[in-house]
């Protein structure tokens, strides 16, 4: 169900979607196996989609840890809230990343430790992935990371402009495979 859910959303809007298919959980066990959950205090996660990277952090995350989503699909925010209906501590926002800091302060969260982003950075327009990182930089404790994956390493240059440094891993059991970056300064 999710998967035809996430390729009628594809062929809705391909540029905001970015995929045919959810991310698989191998590539989800990867995009959080740095998070240190006994200390995370805030994680925000941008363009959840169907929820994959979200079990994860959900799975492994502590009972005080907030946890802020960011969709901008209206149909999956609905899913998302029904899915994550029971969970404490999680805030599900059917919003844009780029007011990634006008949502963080509305929720109460004054820094974050770790954004894990499923955003297609590659299709998205220019301005607006500039706002987002910017945003995301600025919103990020000193030694927060920011995580995302993309398909290519066409746009590692343009995020390194935002983050000193980024560690690359590859996430071949992913369809297709995918690069994980994990970015600091």
């Amino acid at each position: 169900m999710k998967s035809l859910s996430f390729i009628f959303q594809y062929l809705l809007n391909p540029r905001k979607t970015g995929a045919v298919l959810p991310s698989s959980t191998y590539l989800a066990e990867k995009m959080v196996h740095s998070i240190d959950f006994k200390n995370a205090k805030y994680i925000v996660e941008l363009g959840p989609g169907t929820g994959v990277f979200t079990d994860q952090i959900m799975k492994n995350k502590m009972q005080h840890t907030v946890v802020l989503l960011i969709e901008s699909n209206t149909d999956f925010c609905t899913l998302l809230k029904e899915k994550y209906k029971d969970e404490k501590n999680l805030i599900i926002i059917n919003g844009s990343a780029e007011e990634i800091n006008k949502y963080s302060k509305i929720c109460n969260i004054p820094y974050v430790d770790y954004v894990v982003s499923g955003l297609p950075f590659a299709s998205l327009p220019k301005d607006v992935s500039n706002t987002i990182l910017n945003n995301t930089k600025k919103l990020l404790r000193k030694d927060g990371v920011f995580i995302t994956f993309q398909y290519t390493l066409l746009k590692k240059d343009f995020i390194h402009h935002y983050f000193k440094h980024i560690d690359i891993t590859r996430e071949y059991r992913n369809m297709p495979p995918a690069y994980v970056f994990q970015c600091c300064n």
